[in-house]
């Protein structure tokens, strides 16, 4: 379950495939059960209702959590322009020639940050991480002896907005990797094929409510689509776009 939502494009098929074969299991499996349904319809059609409502409910709760995931992936992305931006100026505050190291590996930090947001490759994404915590090494290692030679408030300023720096990005590696949990995944498959089954059961012979066997499926694997898509941030059509890292970066002197 895990490495199909972690690909959404994949999610759309398999769920419709899945949830129209247990409507078919409902209606062709169960036909034994259509005499004491008969004779209690609206019974079945009370805990049909109801199994089709808590699906919706379940379906909107798990929209509810990924949307939130993808909000906070978005306000992490303006913190850390906001926490380099800031940074890049404070660093006048040192002495020349480690203002001028630090402005340049800002710089660079950027690139790499953007990259993180777009890359799509594990491999690729691997090596940015790398480039990225050595540039942080390299940050750090620039204004600690300035800001050792000579700790005053002004320096405190400089060391704090470079903890920032170094604090966002944690901060956004952790709402990337934090997706729906497989648990509700689970909960939600086994619910919508409970439904879809119930859907079968109770659909007679009739072609009309045979129509639900694809029409229902597919509305159900589309809404499950869309939650794995905005639930995954990079093999997704919805993602976030570093918008404002590009924006800085245009911005800042080379």
């Amino acid at each position: 379950m895990t490495t199909l939502t972690h690909y959404p494009l994949s999610v759309l098929p398999v769920f419709f495939v899945v949830l129209w074969i247990a409507a078919w299991i409902g209606a062709l499996g169960f036909k034994n059960l259509r005499t004491v349904i008969d004779a209690q319809r609206e019974d079945f059609a009370v805990i049909q209702g109801a199994t089709l409502t808590l699906l919706a409910l379940i379906i909107g709760f798990t929209f509810s959590m990924a949307l939130t995931r993808y909000d906070q992936r978005k306000n992490l992305e303006e913190d850390e322009a906001n926490a380099i931006g800031t940074e890049y100026v404070r660093a006048d505050f040192l002495p020349q020639t480690e203002a001028a190291k630090v402005r340049a590996l800002l710089v660079s930090y950027t690139e790499q940050r953007i990259l993180y947001y777009t890359t799509r490759d594990d491999k690729e994404l691997a090596e940015i991480n790398a480039r990225t915590a050595k540039l942080q090494t390299d940050l750090w290692s620039t204004i600690r002896p300035p800001a050792t030679a000579q700790p005053h408030q002004v320096m405190a300023l400089v060391v704090s907005g470079m903890n920032d720096v170094l604090n966002s990005q944690g901060y956004t590696q952790a709402a990337w990797l934090n997706r729906i949990p497989v648990g509700a995944w689970y909960l939600v498959a086994a619910l919508s094929i409970c439904a879809m089954m119930l859907v079968g059961i109770g659909a007679h012979e009739h072609k009309v409510r045979r129509g639900l066997f694809v029409v229902l499926p597919l509305v159900i694997a589309v809404a499950l689509f869309l939650i794995a898509d905005i639930d995954s941030p990079r093999r997704g059509l919805i993602n976030v776009i570093p918008q404002n890292l590009e924006i800085l970066l245009q911005s800042l002197p080379r």
